[in-house]
């Protein structure tokens, strides 16, 4: 079965985390993957009536099968980069950092939400590329040369993004999409080289 990324650390958005986690386990493998073999808590975000900003409470917890270090990205068909505060950390991570330039080099399907756009600025993989996140991270893309565009989701080549866990109807069945074109790309590719005439 094909397998899906998604990097997780502490305090991963909850809803951001677990919706993709699960409707990508609907047809796919999801392997959580974290800077150690641990379990992680995951927290909830939500701007209350009256804030001006986000509010953090407790939420569940998400154990990652595979460290960063153990990944080896050419087995994924694709990446899901989560928000919440967790990317403010993971960004500093070298292996989760060779990890997306991998899926970039390769232009294997990405999908980004929220705060997930710090780790893809850290690795320098944005410039010139159209991309949404929730409002507050726009200095953070445009500062590596991307462009902010505030809609519910946003492709460009081999990524979809979106601004928060709210715009998941929008993003998540793109990137799905994005997952089966590659699954199917990828099996043609070996049957061509399966069934391939020898030359000589």
């Amino acid at each position: 079965m094909p397998k899906i990324l998604l990097p997780i650390g502490d305090a991963a958005e909850v809803l951001d985390t677990l919706y993709a986690y699960y409707r990508i386990r609907e047809q796919y493998q999801a392997v959580v993957a974290g800077p150690q073999r641990r379990v992680y808590p995951l927290v909830m975000h939500e701007i209350p009536p009256g804030w001006d900003i986000t509010r953090e409470s407790p939420g569940y917890h998400l154990p990652a099968q595979v460290a960063f270090s153990e990944v080896l990205p050419a087995d994924y068909s694709g990446l899901f980069l989560t928000g919440g505060r967790a990317p403010e950390y993971l960004r500093y991570d070298k292996d989760l950092l060779r990890i997306v330039r991998h899926f970039f080099d390769t232009g294997k399907p990405v999908c980004v939400v929220c705060h997930g756009v710090e780790i893809l600025a850290a690795a320098r993989v944005v410039e010139g590329k159209r991309m949404a996140t929730v409002a507050k991270c726009q200095f953070d893309i445009e500062l590596c040369g991307a462009v902010f565009v505030n809609e519910g989701c946003v492709r460009d080549g081999n990524m979809v993004s979106g601004r928060t866990w709210n715009d998941q109807h929008l993003y998540m069945p793109e990137f799905m999409q994005m997952i089966a074109e590659e699954v199917a790309r990828t099996a043609g590719a070996q049957s061509s080289h399966a069934f391939a005439v020898p030359r000589g």
